[in-house]
């Protein structure tokens, strides 16, 4: 038998089947070290980068230790939720569940998701229906059991994923409620990419003489990712984007934005440049995120425009290009971005439009990954790429997001100038362009402007504005 086989980590037949039908013949580090201690019942504190197959590292043997109970009894009161696993975001929940049901697949153990976004009601059947595993962001977690919809009393694993995700989200208030619903005795697992200060005075609250499992450096990024830094000016970013994916042939590449405006402004704007292109972020139902990621996976969407939410939780195959199109504000951002990429064994690419107010923010990625990244020339695209991007750009400059409204006008007023000046003479010959000189003046010519004559299209006689507001007396005479 190998060394590192998943049968040498004592995992029982039906999970080896499962797990052999996913083409899987030797486990990951993270694997190989967290699977030992939890299926012997102890608390585990998890870090690997993304990536890395932590998720099978605590689902495996969470299921091996639920095997015992599984039962296909239809009583709802068979099955109780055991296991408890919480992430930050619904895109992960969903993808915890799926791997779940996966593994579980030989076992009769039932699993279920519950997530905001999207009506209790099916939710809320599945739950009295009964599940062994359930998988849950905070909040919908505690909005079904203010309804009492569930119940936790029977919990004996709990499992933290992403959980400095959670913190840095404000979910550490919901997390405590939670804990309050819980067994005090349980298994606790606490996994997550990094480990934050906060992160580890949260697993000295929770965790009872944990196993510390680490596979990478703190806050590393994949080994298999390159990076490539372009510098350029802030306006331009657009124009360098499109150029490097018609130049690179790119097919597939998850473009980072920090707000959600940004993220849905440059996805319309890529499909105005022929690039077939799709937004996400929580202001997206949970409907149209499903769909938007379901057709970017399936290689229908050639960019996926995202804000931070996604760079989480999103298990995406040989996706070969992450894109900073803005850098994050947080260094440890920028790795769990590119840690969508150069998963599985597989390399990948991290490219970063960097302008000269994001440098700062380079200087902390650089600091944390202890590096000086390479640069690349963001001069030798040619400017038939450029020409009429520009004023689309200007939109995504700092926090210039007013400035979407000025491209047009910008526009029109820098180009055809003699054809503007011959627009602002209309059919009489007063030129519209000149300042308004009332008669009498001193302008050129001190002729008063002639009378205009009566409306063809109206009955009365023409009375000037000024009469209509009082300001000069009217013609006509009183009605006798």
């Amino acid at each position: 038998m190998a060394e590192f086989s998943f049968a040498s980590l004592k995992l029982i037949p039906e999970l080896l089947r499962a797990v052999a039908d996913q083409g899987y013949v030797e486990p990951t580090p993270i694997q190989a070290k967290a699977i030992p201690p939890i299926l012997e019942g102890r608390d585990v504190m998890g870090c690997a980068q993304t990536g890395t197959g932590k998720t099978a590292g605590f689902t495996l043997p969470l299921l091996q230790r639920l095997a015992p109970k599984a039962n296909a009894s239809l009583s709802p009161a068979r099955h109780p939720v055991r296991a408890l696993v919480l992430t930050p975001t619904r895109e992960l929940a969903a993808q915890v569940e799926e791997s779940v049901r996966v593994y579980s697949k030989y076992l009769s153990l039932r699993t279920t998701v519950v997530y905001g976004g999207v009506d209790l009601k099916p939710q809320t059947q599945a739950l009295h229906a009964g599940v062994e595993v359930l998988v849950a962001t905070p909040g919908r977690l505690l909005d079904h059991l203010q309804q009492k919809n569930v119940s936790l009393a029977h919990v004996e694993i709990l499992v933290l994923d992403e959980a400095d995700r959670m913190l840095d989200m404000g979910f550490l208030p919901d997390i405590r409620r939670i804990l309050a619903a819980l067994p005090a005795r349980r298994q606790n697992l606490l996994f997550s990419a990094t480990f934050s200060d906060e992160i580890r005075r949260l697993a000295a609250q929770l965790l009872h003489q944990p196993t510390l499992v680490e596979v990478a450096r703190r806050n590393a990024p994949a080994e298999l990712v390159s990076h490539q830094i372009y510098e350029v000016p802030a306006l331009r970013k657009r124009a360098l984007l499109t150029h490097l994916i018609r130049s690179r042939g790119i097919q597939q590449a998850l473009v980072f934005v920090r707000m959600k405006r940004d993220a849905n402004r440059l996805a319309r704007d890529l499909g105005r440049d022929g690039i077939n292109a799709a937004a996400i972020h929580s202001d997206r139902t949970q409907a149209e995120r499903e769909y938007a990621l379901a057709e970017f996976k399936k290689n229908r969407t050639t960019v996926l425009v995202a804000t931070d939410i996604a760079a989480r939780g999103l298990d995406i195959d040989q996706l070969p290009f992450v894109i900073n199109y803005e850098l994050p504000h947080s260094p440890e951002d920028y790795v769990h971005r590119i840690g969508r990429t150069g998963r599985a064994g597989l390399p990948g690419e991290a490219i970063s439009l960097v302008s000269a107010d994001e440098m700062r923010y380079l200087v902390e990625i650089e600091r944390l990954l202890k590096r000086v990244l390479p640069r690349q020339s963001a001069t030798d695209f040619s400017e038939s790429d450029q020409r009429g991007r520009d004023a689309g750009d200007d939109r995504y400059h700092g926090h210039g997001h007013r400035a979407q409204d000025r491209d047009s006008r910008s526009h029109r007023t820098r180009t055809a100038p003699s054809e503007r000046k011959k627009s602002t003479v209309d059919a009489s010959g007063f030129d519209f362009s000149k300042p308004y000189e009332p008669a009498g003046g001193t302008g050129p010519s001190n002729k008063p402007e002639p009378r205009q004559s009566p409306s063809p299209t109206r009955g009365r006689s023409h009375r000037p504005t000024a009469a209509l507001l009082g300001g000069v007396p009217s013609n006509k005479k009183p009605a006798k």
